[in-house]
């Protein structure tokens, strides 16, 4: 049933795939995003202006953690649903930059958790990460184990903000729910992400990085199926009665963590290899030690999440890659 949605980035890759879904079922959508520099805004503008030629669609720039700013626009909206996927990505950068993912991280989420409290929507949802799995040696991962050792500053503040949702949810009774997303790739993706990275590199016959030669594992995640995932999951309002011994609810509040993944780890080489298919080129490998903060492999396990949504579409690794290059071949006219 469609109605109204208040979606933080929006702009983002992950907000602008869920704001097209939800507009198509005649949602409306009120979207905020802060169009930081961290890259392209170009790529960020063009899809709030995609957006915009929905009627159900209204964009507001600023930046998350402006006090009281959430607050406002919620206050005014009165969003049935509030998703928020709004934050600053990035193993990496939290090495050189971790003051920017204090302030749009952990602040930004206590003033979208604020709004909540103030005018309570029927379900809150918030975006997590893989990455808090940290040095869990045990896969597939599942949220009911522990996820105690971060391994970047970036997975630390995703792990805080799990914790900051949930004593909201006990304290104020929010039905919530934490998103775990696990290596998204597709069409409008983030240039700083490996496939964007790659793709551009090989059309331009330039080397590309592969680190930890090589010997790596993600559980990539097509944007439509992770879409298809959280549409689910909205539906999937958090209550006081596990769904089975795979529930991460909470015992104190309507609060459940869920991975929204593959479920198939596959190795980094043949992900190059898909890519090298696509665009008929071959890369040429820079083999590198493993980099500070990364993990030699992710693995989602989807038990939980087609519980409460039911089975998942799983794009082949292949096709997506190909739809990709289409895109970057078309948007970028090379």
């Amino acid at each position: 049933m469609a109605g109204k949605a208040f979606v933080t980035g929006s702009a983002g890759f992950i907000g602008y795939h869920l704001c097209q879904r939800l507009l198509a079922e005649g949602w409306q959508v009120l979207g905020l995003d802060g169009m930081s520099d961290y890259y392209d805004v170009r790529l960020k503008q063009r899809r709030h202006a995609m957006l915009a030629q929905h009627e159900g669609f209204r964009a507001v720039e600023g930046l998350l953690e402006t006090p009281g700013l959430v607050r406002e626009l919620v206050s005014g909206f009165q969003p049935d649903v509030i998703v928020h996927l709004a934050a600053q990505a990035g193993v990496r950068h939290s090495i050189d930059a971790p003051r920017a993912y204090v302030d749009a991280n952990l602040i930004g989420t206590f003033e979208v958790l604020e709004a909540a409290r103030a005018s309570p929507p029927r379900h809150m949802l918030l975006a997590s990460t893989s990455s808090v799995f940290g040095a869990n040696p045990d896969m597939p991962y599942a949220e009911t184990q522990k996820a105690d050792l971060q391994m970047s500053f970036y997975a630390a503040t995703k792990k805080a903000t799990e914790a900051m949702a949930h004593s909201y949810a006990h304290l104020y009774a929010l039905p919530t729910t934490m998103f775990r997303f696990f290596t998204v790739y597709g069409p409008w993706g983030r240039p700083d992400m490996a496939l964007f990275k790659f793709t551009r590199a090989i059309l331009s016959d330039e080397p590309i990085d592969i680190y930890n030669h090589g010997d790596m594992r993600r559980d990539f995640t097509y944007i439509d199926d992770l879409v298809t995932g959280i549409r689910g999951l909205i539906d999937a309002v958090p209550g006081t009665v596990p769904v089975g011994a795979c529930d991460s609810l909470s015992p104190v509040a309507p609060w459940r963590v869920v991975n929204i993944g593959n479920g198939a780890p596959v190795p980094l080489l043949d992900f190059v290899a898909a890519i090298e298919a696509a665009t008929g080129r071959k890369a040429r490998k820079n083999l590198l030690p493993m980099q500070p903060g990364d993990v030699p492999a992710t693995w989602a396990d989807a038990t939980l999440i087609e519980t409460l949504t039911g089975a998942l579409p799983r794009t082949d690794i292949r096709e997506g890659v190909e739809r990709f290059v289409r895109w970057y071949r078309d948007y970028y006219a090379v």
